[in-house]
């Protein structure tokens, strides 16, 4: 969010564990919204896909509804996150929940054509880099200091992981069942639920802002956005949060591709197994067991863990192999554990939801571009070079960051 976080854990961060974070029970609420909000949106997103699918019968068309809430995504980042700050953080939250279960409700009727379908999901994604950046500035203030806010942002990130693949299997079970449209409407009761649990569970708390705005919303972001990043340090940890874990992940893009290079396409959801149980390793064992002093001094080693194990898929490793090399480069992502509390401490209080909306964005925008890259290359080298090039880029960009790794 140059003012320093001056509220501070009164538990010493080698000796924070789980049933601390949880014992705070508005920690326990940002949990919960969590899981029914990541599994939801994987239910919704699955649903509508499936729905525009069987009314035209177009494959790009319903990966357009998939994704199309993810598009507006960065637009949003960029011209509407000084609200972020400037609205009462759990109104915020209730608002765009509400709409989110609105939308689901408009979508589960199939009363707009599907070029409306798309725009609806358009003007949502507009929305949600708000939500998601008022989400982790509160996780900080629930939860200050070194070790409570880091294993609480572990915690989220094993939590989104899981929270996707549970989305996912049920929407899967639930539209063979009841179909896409009856689907569309139990997303729209979780919504609401989301909705009613952030109101009852979440306490009150004033804009992080007060007084006039100076100019619109897109101005007064773009002018907070520039003053973040004329900060070294909250520079150098926003690129070194971005870069080394982007190229990394566009690597995942051409996983699909690798598998059937080697005649077993249908094995490419065990390699992805692979890199969603790295992730998930690595968040527990970094963000629970290393203490705060070790855990920062070890985050060079950790980027550079991300993406050299990618190098050897030039090599074309079995699947068994490529298994492993996954599991490992994603445990490496680990290391954005090791600058937050950095980037937390850098940043001014009353701007600190704008900059956790910048850090999401600039994730987002980054990795999706990085994924698309790679498939683009991928179109004239072998996908294990592809793979093996972005795994050097990445050890690379943590090279040349290293001074805000360490």
């Amino acid at each position: 969010m140059v003012h320093f976080v001056t509220t501070t854990s009164t538990t010493s961060p080698a000796t924070v564990a789980y049933r601390d974070i949880f014992a705070v029970r508005e920690f326990r609420v940002l949990f919960a919204l969590r899981v029914i909000l990541v599994g939801g949106d994987m239910v919704r997103m699955l649903a509508l896909s499936v729905l525009v699918y069987q009314r035209t019968g177009s494959s790009l068309l319903a990966a357009l509804a998939y994704t199309a809430e993810m598009f507006p995504y960065v637009i949003g980042g960029a011209l509407l996150l000084s609200h972020t700050d400037r609205l009462p953080p759990r109104r915020l939250l209730v608002g765009v929940y509400l709409v989110q279960s609105g939308t689901s409700a408009v979508l589960a009727t199939g009363v707009l054509p599907v070029g409306g379908t798309l725009a609806v999901m358009f003007a949502l994604g507009l929305l949600m880099p708000l939500a998601s950046a008022s989400t982790w500035a509160m996780l900080s203030e629930i939860l200050p200091g070194d070790g409570g806010y880091v294993l609480g942002r572990s915690v989220f990130t094993m939590t989104a992981g899981g929270a996707q693949i549970a989305g996912q299997a049920c929407g899967g079970l639930l539209i063979a069942a009841v179909g896409p449209s009856n689907t569309l409407w139990l997303s729209c009761g979780t919504a609401g639920c989301a909705a009613l649990l952030a109101r009852i569970g979440l306490a009150t708390r004033p804009p992080r802002v007060q007084g006039e705005r100076d100019g619109g919303a897109a101005r007064e972001t773009w002018r907070v956005n520039r003053a973040l990043l004329r900060d070294p340090v909250v520079r150098g940890s926003l690129f070194a949060m971005w870069l080394p874990a982007a190229l990394a992940t566009g690597a995942e893009g051409v996983v699909i591709p690798y598998a059937a290079s080697l005649g077993k396409p249908e094995q490419a959801g065990f390699v992805l197994a692979g890199i969603a149980a790295g992730m998930l390793l690595g968040n527990l064992v970094v963000g629970r067991f290393v203490p705060t002093g070790p855990r920062e001094r070890i985050g060079l080693l950790l980027a550079l863990l991300n993406g050299l194990p990618l190098v050897l898929f030039a090599l074309r490793p079995g699947i068994a192999v490529a298994c492993v090399l996954g599991l490992a480069g994603a445990a490496g992502l680990s290391y954005e554990l090791s600058i937050q509390q950095r980037f937390v401490d850098a940043v001014p209080e009353d701007r600190r939801g704008q900059a956790f909306g910048l850090l999401t964005t600039g994730t987002m925008t980054l990795q999706s571009g990085a994924m698309a890259g790679a498939g683009a290359i991928a179109e004239g080298l072998s996908p294990g070079v592809t793979m093996a090039l972005f795994g050097a880029a990445s050890a690379c960009a943590a090279l040349a960051l290293s001074r805000h790794l360490r």
